[in-house]
């Protein structure tokens, strides 16, 4: 059975809000048993603590400017820019980025992240 279309988004909001806190028990609270993350470049991980330090190297820290929300049943589309600062200090901001969650029964079973930091990086290392 799936959670109700509110209840989805809501276990979204506060997976999102633990992790950009750092809060990695709060976000795993949010996780069900096989969960499965992608970013781009087909890059899979199963933990916050795995999405961590993968990012390690990419970036100082990372934050969202939500632009919207939408939700319809068990999936949740999140969507707006990021903003932070890459490893040497330099900021960045403006980045496009669309996460799609899969919830079932009150826990986030996939996360699929699509974003143009990729990008944003080759352009500003070549500045």
């Amino acid at each position: 059975m799936s959670t109700a279309t509110h209840d989805s988004a809501q276990v979204v909001r506060a997976f999102l809000a633990a992790m950009e806190a750092r809060d990695l028990d709060a976000a795993r609270a949010h996780l069900a048993e096989g969960f499965v993350m992608t970013f781009p470049g087909g890059v899979r991980m199963h933990t916050p603590e795995e999405l961590v330090a993968w990012s390690r190297p990419r970036y100082r820290w990372v934050a969202k400017t939500h632009d919207g929300l939408d939700s319809t049943g068990a999936t949740v589309w999140c969507f707006g820019t990021l903003r932070g600062e890459w490893p040497d200090g330099t900021p960045f901001a403006g980045i496009r980025f669309a996460d799609r969650f899969e919830v079932r029964d009150g826990r986030i079973h996939r996360q699929d992240v699509w974003n143009d930091m990729g990008e944003h990086r080759a352009r500003d290392a070549g500045a």
